[in-house]
C-alpha cells in the first residue's frame, strides 16, 4: 500500500509551510522524512494523517485520495506512532496495545477474543510480550516505542506514520526500533518516518526525502541523497561525509573535525 502526496501545500494564515511537496513511499520500504527543526515535517504528517484538510494538492492512499476517506476508513490504512510518552493513567503494556483494536469495534462494544488474540500477536511480534503485564510508564523508552508499534499493528493498517521515533532514546534503544521497522517492511508494510539524523535515514531507509523551509530538496535512495553538498543546504553547516565499508555506512561530522 503505496502513499503519494502530490503539490502539498499548506498554511497557517497568511504563513505557506508545506510549499509544493512531492514524493512517494512505496509498500514494503521505509521512507525518512529528513530535516531540521521547522521544515514541515509535522504538518507533514498531520495533513497525512487527515487532521489537517485545508490543503492543496493531494494524498493518495493506494491510488484513492484521502479527502474521500472518512476516519474510520483512514485509520484501517494508516496508523500513527508517536514519540514515546507517558499516558495519564499506568495502563498495562497489553491494554495499551488493546486501545489499538477500538477501530474494528463498534463505538459501545468492548475488544473480544480475536482482539486480545491480536494484541498478544502484536506484542508478541515486535519482541515485548515479556512484559504484558508491566504498567506502560514503568518501562523504558525504547520498550514503549515498540509497544506504540506493536499498538499500531493490531490497527491492521499498512502504513505506519512516525514522528521521529527515535528521539530521547539511547543508541541501544534506537538500533531496536530501527531494526523493527526495517523488519516490518520486509513484511510487506509502508514505514514513513521524520528524523533529524542523516546517518539513521541512510542506514535504515529505502528511501529519503530530504526537506527544508517547506520544500523537497532532494528525494531518493539514501547513497543519493545524503551527500556533502546535500547536508549543507539542510543544516547549514559544513559538513563531512565519509563512506565507510564499501559506501554501506556514511558517517556525518563536522568538516572542522574531519580536518583537525
Amino acid at each position: 500500500m503505496s502513499i503519494e502526496v502530490r503539490d502539498l501545500r499548506f498554511g497557517y494564515g497568511s504563513g505557506e509551510v508545506l510549499r509544493g511537496v512531492s514524493f512517494t513511499a512505496k509498500s514494503g520500504e521505509l521512507t525518512s522524512i529528513l530535516g531540521p527543526n521547522g521544515v514541515g515535517k509535522s504538518t507533514l504528517f498531520r495533513c497525512l494523517l487527515g487532521l489537517l484538510k485545508g490543503y492543496a494538492g493531494s494524498i493518495a492512499v493506494d491510488g484513492e485520495d484521502t479527502r474521500r476517506l472518512t476516519a474510520a476508513k483512514l485509520a484501517r490504512r494508516v496508523a500513527y506512532i508517536p514519540q514515546s510518552h507517558y499516558p495519564s493513567f499506568n495502563y498495562s503494556v497489553f491494554n495499551m496495545v488493546l486501545m489499538g483494536t477500538t477501530s474494528q469495534i463498534s463505538l459501545l462494544s468492548s475488544p473480544g477474543e480475536a482482539q486480545r488474540a491480536a494484541a498478544q500477536a502484536a506484542l508478541e511480534r515486535v519482541g515485548v510480550a515479556h512484559l504484558r503485564d508491566k504498567g506502560y510508564t514503568h518501562i523504558s523508552g525504547g520498550e514503549r516505542q515498540l509497544v506504540l508499534i506493536a499498538r499500531a499493528l493490531v490497527q491492521n493498517a499498512r502504513v505506519l506514520v512516525l514522528d521521529e521515533p527515535t528521539a530521547n532514546l539511547d543508541y541501544g534503544n534506537q538500533i531496536r526500533v530501527m531494526e523493527q521497522l526495517r523488519l516490518l517492511t520486509g513484511e510487506g508494510y509502508t514505514v514513513i518516518q521524520s528524523t533529524h539524523n542523516p546517518e539513521q535515514a541512510f542506514l535504515f531507509s529505502h528511501s529519503v526525502v530530504a526537506m527544508k523551509e517547506g520544500r523537497v530538496l532532494a528525494e531518493g535512495p539514501p547513497a543519493r541523497v545524503v551527500t556533502e553538498e546535500l547536508m549543507a543546504a539542510l543544516y547549514g553547516a559544513e559538513i563531512r561525509v565519509a563512506s565507510l565499508y564499501g559506501d554501506r555506512v556514511r558517517v556525518c561530522v563536522p568538516r572542522s573535525v574531519a580536518e583537525g
